[in-house]
């Protein structure tokens, strides 16, 4: 059977695309025709890292960088890594950017000690980027590399007191200051001042010292006179309480005994509160009496004539008295 060459040329072009297909994956890192494990790590600065850059565990290449993927803000970039073969990767490991000025940047995964393990598409605990100046300072002068980062931090530190430091609070410090000078000034002048009062000889202090120092002598030498003095004064004071205690209560037992004797002689119904108190017949005539004499102003009341005359020619009311109080009288009803 004879092959046509159109038939050749197609079966070599799919040949070609496919070996360029597979040729473009494995230049990618992706394994043809191995099991991978895919990882993701996150990084803020990805300065050198590309496509197919090698991923390294311990010197040894282990797979390559997929992908890198920024996020829509540009603040962080993720790189996928293609991990090849069966490798366990504890979780806590940290994938480091390597940058080499000779050969292409590669990432490092530093090995943790967790008894977990990363599984496939899983996200990889990161270190910053620290870049090509950085890496070639810490490998050839670490000491001059510590200083660098000593001055960067110092630099950062400056420009942060500068930040706080604005020109209102650069007024504020110097107006500070110049209180505290004020302030420095005015305790010199009370230091002098004090030091005026503490003169031994002509200080105030001093004065007022040998005053009290002069005083209390004279209170030591008049010291008998004083005791004498309060002793006497104490004894006076004890006379004076004992003296009216003592007429205090004799006229208070005096005038006790005298409330008693009045009240025993009212609580006796022989004298005559006694009898007001205890006898019923001046209530009762007290009683009769106003009887009497409700009646009497119900009788001038209704009968004026009988008792005033006024009339030059008639005479005096011939109606009957009143014998008993009207009913519609105030303090009605009466007693009869």
């Amino acid at each position: 059977m004879k092959i046509s060459n159109e038939t050749k040329v197609g079966a070599i072009a799919v040949v070609s695309i496919t070996l360029l297909v597979l040729g473009f994956s494995f230049l990618k890192g992706k394994g043809l025709f191995t099991r991978s494990t895919r990882l993701y790590a996150v990084y803020s600065n990805v300065e050198g890292v590309t496509p197919s850059n090698p991923v390294m565990i311990n010197g040894l290449q282990v797979g390559r960088v997929y992908a890198l993927t920024p996020d829509p803000g540009m603040k962080n970039i993720i790189i996928t890594l293609n991990i090849t073969g069966d490798i366990n990767i504890p979780s806590n490991s940290i994938a480091i950017i390597r940058q080499n000025p000779i050969t292409n940047t590669s990432i490092e995964i530093k090995l943790g000690d967790a008894s977990t393990m990363l599984e496939s598409n899983d996200t990889i605990r990161t270190l910053p980027n620290e870049g090509i100046l950085e890496g070639i300072l810490g490998k050839v002068d670490p000491v001059l590399f510590e200083v660098k980062k000593t001055v960067i931090a110092l630099d950062t530190l400056s420009n942060n007191i500068n930040g706080v430091f604005n020109k209102k609070a650069k007024d504020h410090i110097a107006s500070t200051l110049e209180n505290l000078s004020e302030l420095s000034a005015s305790l010199t002048i009370s230091a002098a001042s004090l030091q005026s009062l503490l003169n031994q000889q002509t200080g105030t202090v001093t004065k007022t010292v040998q005053n009290l120092s002069s005083v209390t002598g004279n209170l030591a030498a008049n010291n008998s006179r004083i005791t004498d003095m309060i002793t006497n004064l104490d004894s006076t004071a004890s006379k004076m309480a004992r003296l009216n205690l003592e007429q205090t209560l004799g006229a208070l037992d005096a005038t006790i005994g005298e409330l008693h004797s009045a009240m025993t002689a009212l609580n006796k119904d022989t004298g005559t509160v006694g009898k007001l108190l205890y006898d019923p017949t001046l209530y009762k005539n007290l009683t009769a009496t106003s009887n009497k004499l409700n009646v009497l102003m119900d009788d001038i009341r209704l009968h004026p004539k009988r008792y005033f005359s006024f009339s030059m020619i008639g005479g005096k009311q011939k109606d009957k008295p009143l014998m008993e109080a009207l009913p519609d009288s105030l303090n009605a009803p009466y007693k009869k």
